[in-house]
Order: C-alpha cells, then sequence, then structure tokens
C-alpha cells in the first residue's frame, strides 16, 4: 500500500453522498457483457504482452506499474488503463498507473467507502459499469467521461490491495467476456508487480542506508578494497532479491533448453506439477505433459525453433508427480541470453483445470436442456403424430380388409388382391418413414453431421408441423429460395430448431383474432455461402427492451412456458458456427431468423470431431 500523502485525490470527492446518487444496481452491467458475442483471442498480442512484463519485472522494475497499464491499454483496445491501490490507512484509493486518455489524471483516487474499486473489493469479484459519474458524481469530473469500466480485484497474500481496470470512453467499445478472461489475466500479475514495487521501496531504504554507512567508512579510512567488497555484497543482496521476486510469482514460469530440458521453475510451477526444480532438470518438458498432446507441442516447438513462429499457446494436459491429471495453458518464447541471441525457451504457465471442469458441466447441462426441450416439443406435438401416423393406419385396415374380400370371392380376385396388397405396403412405408422422422428428431443419439439441405429438413417439419397449425387456423407460406447451398451440420438438430421457431410463432398468434394469423417460412442465401432462414409471423411481438434476455435460459413471456428453447436453439445454432436473433416486424408480430455458414469440403463423421476441427481452423487462423 501507498501512504496516504502520496494520495492526495486531484478529484472533488465530496461533491456526493451515496443518499443523493443513482443506485449501483443501475449502472452495473456485468450479466450483460458476459451475454454479449465475445471478440476473438488475440494470443500472440496476449503472450508478447505477458512476456515483455516478465522481462520488465527483471530489467526495469521501478515502472512496471505503469508497463502495465500500458499492456492492458493495448491488448483489449482500451481508451483508458490504470491500477488503483489502497493507501495505507486504507481510506482511499491511489491511481498509481494510468495510460491512455486518462493519463492526465494520474496521482488522483477515489475513496474506499464509496466509489468502483471500493465496490469491486467489497464483492471480491470483476464488475462492468456503464456511467458511473450517475452514482459517482466526483467521476464526472474525470474527463473523457467514461462509457465503459472494467474493473477486476486483486490480492496479496490474501489481503486486498487494489484493482486494475480498463475504461472505454465511447459507445462504439463494449467490453466482452474475452476482455474479462485477458484482464484477470493481468491481474494475476498484478499481484506480482506490487510486490515488486514495495520490495523497490524496501530495497531504496537498504541502499540508502548502506551508503550513508560507506560514507561514513570512507571518512574513517579511504580505503578502496573495502569500498569494493561493500559493493559486491550490495549486487549479491540485489540480486538475492529479484531472484525471491521471481521466485514469488503468482504465474508458473519455467525454463527449458534449445533441447527441451528443464533449467529451471519457479515455486508456483513446482507446485503446479508437483517435482521439486533438482527433479524437473533431469526431465524434459515432453515427460510431464499426456502423449496424446505430445505430436502438437512438439510441432510447435520446431516451428519456433525454426524461425516460423515467435512465440505460441498451447492447452494441454499435464501429469503430476502423484498421478493426478491437470490441464494447463502455456504462453511460449524465447528468453535471449545477454547477446540477445536465444539461449532458452520460458513457458509462462496457468493452470485452467477449473475453467476445464466449468466448461464440461456447462455442455453436460446444455444437453439437458436439449432433451427436455425435446421432450417438450413431443408433448406438444402429439396431435400431428397422432393425425399423421393415422391416416396411413387407416389406409392399411381399409387395404387389408378390401384384400381379404377380393380372395374370399369365387372365383377369387387375385389381380386386386395383388393391387390392395401394394397399397397396403405403400401406407406401411409412409408409417415407417413417420415414425422415423420422430425418432430421429426426438432421440438421444450421437450427433452425427453431415450436408443438409436446409430446405428438405424445413419441408420435413412443416409436414410433420401442418396438423397443429391448421388447428392453431395459422396460414403458412414456405418462400423457400431455389438453389440456396447446402450448409454442414446435423440434421436433427437443425431440423429441431426450426420446429421451435414454427411452434413460438404459432404460440404468439394464439391470442390474435382481428387479423390472419400468418406465418411465413423464408430461405435465402446470404454471405459467404451461407443459407438465411427467417420464420415471420404476425402475432403479439415482443418488447424491444427484452431483446437481449429473449435467449436466456428459463426466459419465456408463456404462461405455461419452460423458456428453454430458444436458449437451446441458439447453442445448437453457435454450435453450427452461426448465428440466431431476432427483430420486430414494420407492422404487428416478430421475425426470427438464424444463419449457417456454407457446407465444409470435408465433413467429419460426429458433431464432435467437427468441434475440434473448427477450434483448431481457429487455432490456426489466430496463430
Amino acid at each position: 500500500m501507498v501512504d496516504s500523502a502520496y494520495a492526495e485525490s486531484q478529484l472533488p470527492l465530496d461533491t456526493a453522498s451515496p443518499n443523493e446518487a443513482a443506485s449501483l444496481d443501475s449502472i452495473v452491467r456485468t450479466e450483460e457483457m458476459l451475454q454479449r458475442p465475445s471478440r476473438p483471442p488475440e494470443p500472440e498480442k496476449e503472450n508478447s504482452a505477458l512476456a515483455a512484463l516478465v522481462i520488465a519485472l527483471a530489467d526495469s522494475p521501478s515502472t512496471i506499474l505503469q508497463t502495465l497499464a500500458d499492456k492492458v491499454l493495448e491488448v483489449l483496445r482500451a481508451d483508458s488503463a490504470g491500477l488503483s491501490l489502497l493507501t495505507k490507512d486504507g481510506k482511499q484509493f491511489y491511481w498509481a498507473a494510468i495510460a491512455g486518455a486518462w493519463q492526465p489524471h494520474l496521482g488522483g483516487g477515489t475513496p474506499r467507502n464509496f466509489g468502483p474499486c471500493g465496490d469491486v473489493l467489497d464483492r471480491d469479484i470483476a464488475m462492468l459499469f456503464t456511467h458511473w459519474e450517475l452514482r459517482y458524481p466526483y467521476l464526472g469530473a474525470a474527463l473523457p467521461l467514461a462509457e465503459e469500466g472494467l474493473l477486476v480485484p486483486f490480492f496479496v497474500n490474501g489481503k486486498s490491495v487494489g484493482t486494475i481496470w480498463a475504461i472505454a470512453h465511447s459507445a462504439e467499445r463494449k467490453f466482452d467476456a474475452e476482455d474479462l478472461r485477458v484482464l484477470q489475466s493481468m491481474g494475476r500479475f498484478a499481484s506480482a508487480a506490487y510486490q515488486t514495487v514495495e520490495s523497490i521501496e524496501v530495497l531504496k531504504l537498504e541502499v540508502a542506508a548502506r551508503e550513508k554507512a560507506e560514507a561514513s567508512l570512507q571518512d574513517l579510512a579511504d580505503n578502496l578494497e573495502e569500498q569494493v567488497h561493500i559493493r559486491t555484497e550490495e549486487l549479491r543482496f540485489s540480486e538475492d532479491r529479484w531472484k525471491r521476486i521471481f521466485e514469488n510469482s503468482a504465474v508458473g514460469i519455467s525454463v527449458v533448453d534449445l533441447k527441451g530440458r528443464f533449467v529451471m521453475a519457479n515455486s508456483a510451477y513446482q507446485r503446479m506439477v508437483g517435482f521439486t526444480e533438482n527433479e524437473l532438470r533431469e526431465k524434459t518438458y515432453l515427460d510431464v505433459i499426456l502423449p496424446d498432446f505430445q505430436p502438437l507441442n512438439i510441432a510447435l516447438m520446431t516451428e519456433l525453433l525454426d524461425g516460423r513462429r515467435e512465440q505460441f499457446n498451447i492447452e494441454k494436459q499435464c501429469r503430476r508427480k502423484d498421478g493426478r491429471l491437470i490441464w494447463v495453458r502455456n504462453n511460449v518464447s524465447f528468453l535471449p541470453g545477454a547477446d540477445g541471441a536465444p539461449r532458452n525457451i520460458m513457458s509462462i504457465v496457468e493452470d485452467i483445470s477449473e475453467r476445464k471442469a466449468a466448461e464440461e458441466s456447462l455442455q453436460h447441462t446444455q444437453a439437458r436442456l436439449s432433451h427436455a426441450a425435446k421432450v417438450a416439443t413431443a408433448a406438444e406435438l402429439s396431435a400431428s403424430i397422432a393425425h399423421e401416423l393415422n391416416q396411413p393406419l387407416s389406409g392399411i385396415i381399409t387395404n387389408a380388409n378390401t384384400c381379404l374380400r377380393m380372395l374370399d370371392a369365387e372365383p377369387p380376385n387375385v389381380h386386386g388382391a395383388l393391387e390392395t396388397a401394394r397399397r397396403t405396403i405403400r401406407d406401411g412405408n409412409r408409417a415407417s418413414e413417420v415414425i422415423r422422422r420422430l425418432r430421429a428428431l426426438f432421440s438421444n443419439s450421437t450427433l452425427a453431421i453431415e450436408n443438409v439441405d436446409l430446405n428438405e429438413a424445413t419441408r420435413e417439419v412443416i409436414a410433420l408441423s401442418s396438423s397443429r397449425l391448421k388447428k392453431d387456423r395459422v396460414v403458412l407460406q414456405a418462400e423457400l429460395a431455389n438453389g440456396v447451398p447446402q450448409v454442414t451440420g446435423n440434421r436433427v438438430q437443425l431440423q429441431q430448431v426450426i420446429l421451435n421457431l414454427l411452434q413460438n410463432a404459432s404460440d404468439a398468434m394464439s391470442a390474435v383474432d382481428d387479423r390472419p394469423r400468418q406465418l411465413v417460412v423464408r430461405t435465402e442465401r446470404d454471405e459467404d455461402d451461407g443459407v438465411r432462414l427467417s420464420v415471420q409471423d404476425t402475432g403479439v411481438g415482443f418488447d424491444p427492451a427484452a431483446a437481449t434476455q429473449l435467449f436466456d435460459a428459463f426466459y419465456t413471456t408463456k404462461n405455461d412456458g419452460m423458456g428453454v428453447g430458444l436458449s437451446v436453439s441458439r447453442s445448437i445454432i453457435e454450435g453450427h458456427r452461426g448465428r440466431l436473433w431476432a427483430t420486430p416486424n414494420e407492422g404487428p408480430g416478430a421475425t426470427f431468423s438464424f444463419y449457417i455458414p456454407g457446407r465444409l469440403k470435408d465433413v467429419p463423421s460426429d458433431l464432435s470431431h467437427a468441434a475440434r476441427t473448427f477450434a483448431q481452423d481457429s487455432a490456426a487462423r489466430n496463430s
């Protein structure tokens, strides 16, 4: 913490009280941020920033906080960025480092008990604010005003010491979940940087004391050899202190030579893998990772050594000394020697096991929601299913009775009986096809992907829904464009989305009696050889203010709705690399649309393989 004397705020902190200000909930947009589409990761920029911070930590520790603010500004593409530290008395936050438009406010601050930084530390969570001057009017003097401010707390030895933050001054810049992840990663580094700053202050005092002793000694005896000895001890003391700072870093750091053998590893990395530094020096980096990840790691390392890459990142599983498996994310780059030439390879290592477990849990939850939506859809379609099956079954019974009468005649009408039997087989095949479509739509089997004709898939869903739509007095008009390209995906899942949109449109018109219940299903070619499908109704529409909630799980406007249909539909479409959205009509009703990219040349055999392929393609593009 910094001394209170250095935290004289340049802002008029007494211009408002909590009782006169807007509520905290009215300016917090954290949940909204998590629902926004995320920008793609920028691993090269992030890795470069982290590597620069590690080097700055060793080479220029006195400016590490400002370097950290500069890198947050760069990586998050923010308009302003900085760090706020608590004063020793704990009453104020001191703006210790600022980059960007707010740089002139360096040295300012906010009160601990009434300000955004205090809100973040009180709740121990990251928070996104918008127009915080509405609650904290003294921030209105900090120009330019903040459109959005994203704050992340950081701690040292379990004790809160401040926040790291990024600000957008324009409404065009909106922070998202990827920005939050990167800022949290920077926040972990901020802990090490803070310890560095404190160590510098202590070291300055120690150096000043030693210099005073040297001056006294020189006054007593002008002994050059003694002076050299004192300076040597001072250098050794400084080197030891920096080594301790490296060892206490919050992130794991390991160094291997150009052959892949461990040279050194800090305490955080040793705790992560369970091996001591001496044990690691007997191993290569391949000895601690699972065989499945070794080929990719070797290939990336080869490209680094050949000069085809300056750095790379990889997520992989490692086996600890005790046999337990962990997931880690490595940021890998060269560590130059004194002459600037590559001497070793440095990895900044983050344990992401908890994140991977959360992702797996989310996937399981989404699968259960999807199955629940299927079951609910099956119940709603029971009348249509009965109608679809009743027609061919009635035909089978009629034809069978006719066939018996023809065979009982004297003489038997064999030719007529054969024709009747053929019609029986035809109706039996019709019933079998209905059952096949229903089993495909509502089964919970492996999700194979293929090249899908969206027009054909839509016609099958319309046929399945026609009975219910007629019962609900809905007039359906299909405008399926000719020549639309095929898309790559799971046919059953895409039909589930179409079926859900048709049913929602029908439900939205159930209370409409003053105009025709018109439903239009339209397909058309979209950008990049993709296909757009739209379902337009003349129902009651939706409140534009609730547009962002329509696709949230368990949000529903129906009295008997589950609130999972649109949420599951969005997950399915995003899993197909597409997007799903809703827009109000110029007249009554609303239009729900989704876009799917054109088909891939090589179709994987299952959906999980496809997901991995898409992820690898994305990683290759970002490399």
